[in-house]
């Protein structure tokens, strides 16, 4: 059971370091000189379908870390 566990833990936390890498920026930076940084604003539906995704993931992942840690699982 624990090496399930395992591999669980290590396939969520490789998907969770990929959802992390395709969250947009949310400063604007230089972009906002000019009113240009609306021009490459993403889709609200998109990004928040991504936070849910990312949340859930990031739960996966911590729950996972604390059965493991504590031994809760054997």
């Amino acid at each position: 059971m624990i090496f399930v566990l395992q591999i669980l833990q290590i396939i969520s936390g490789i998907l969770l370091i990929f959802l992390v890498l395709l969250h947009a920026p949310k400063g604007a930076g230089l972009g906002s000189i000019g009113g240009a940084a609306q021009l490459f604003s993403s889709q609200q539906s998109a990004e928040s379908s991504l936070n849910r995704i990312t949340y859930w993931t990031t739960g996966v992942f911590m729950g996972i870390s604390v059965l493991i840690g504590l031994g809760i699982i054997k």
